[in-house]
């Protein structure tokens, strides 16, 4: 079976980094997409980042130019390197894999996709 697993989660001061892990296991053939979210209190999960396997990006406006996504497809994992942190950025951050085709039991040949447990992010002022 799939399974995500982050880490890399903590608190730091405002203008501080952080790089967020997130670790594909299982017999995995392929992910189309792999991204990060965020939630909140009181709001809705957004998509922070995602990077198809092919590298193209896609952030949100509110990290533009201080977040990075990046992907290692033979290890099936992705990052998240957060730099000059706001406490706005303060949430639970969620790994997401899109369109996973992988060996699964009973046998499926579709393709679905998975989320991690989360991570939380607190930026302090």
């Amino acid at each position: 079976q799939v399974q995500l697993v982050e880490s890399g989660g903590g608190l730091v001061q405002a203008g501080g980094s952080l790089r967020l892990s997130c670790a594909a296991s299982g017999i995995i053939f392929s992910i189309n997409a792999m991204g990060w979210y965020r939630q909140a209190p009181g709001k809705q999960r957004e998509l922070v980042a995602a990077i198809t396997s092919g590298g193209s990006t896609n952030y949100a406006d509110s990290v533009k130019g201080r977040f990075t996504i990046s992907r290692d497809n033979a290890k099936n994992t992705v990052y998240l390197q957060m730099n000059s942190l706001k406490p706005e950025d303060t949430a639970v951050y969620y790994c997401n894999a899109e369109k996973v085709v992988a060996l699964l039991e009973p046998y499926d040949e579709n393709a679905y996709d998975y989320w991690g447990q989360g991570t939380q992010v607190t930026v302090s002022s």
